[in-house]
């Protein structure tokens, strides 16, 4: 059974770092797409960034590129996401996810992957 178990959030003033952690199991993060979602309240979850399985070829959101870095350790089967220059409005609760599916969408849609972690919460203050 796919397991997906986030850590390392926090609360941080503006202009700080985060580095979140993503510990899979029985998904290999060397063959499977994953991905950082996050979900503000009474907003929608919004794909971050992904990271491709075998081509670790990395998509981000518009609104994170430049300060966000995902990356993945095959040894440790951890995936992360190093947020540097984190604003208030990066709040959000941020979760993991795998098993894209182009069928479903983008690899920044949250439909187009079927597995999620329980998240982990970011809170920025000004």
């Amino acid at each position: 059974q796919v397991q997906l178990v986030e850590s390392g959030g926090g609360s941080v003033q503006a202009g700080g770092s985060l580095r979140l952690s993503c510990a899979a199991s029985a998904v290999s993060v060397s063959r499977y797409s994953m991905a950082w979602f996050r979900q503000a309240p009474g907003k929608e979850r919004e794909g971050v960034a992904t990271i491709g399985g075998t081509s670790g070829r990395t998509y981000y959101a518009g609104s994170v590129k430049g300060r966000f870095t995902i990356s993945k350790d095959s040894a440790k089967n951890t995936l992360y996401l190093q947020m540097n220059s984190l604003k208030p409005e990066d709040t959000a609760m941020y979760y993991c996810a795998s098993h894209f599916t182009a069928s479903r969408g983008t690899v920044l849609d949250a439909a187009a992957f079927t597995h999620w972690g329980q998240g982990t919460q970011v809170t920025v203050s000004s």
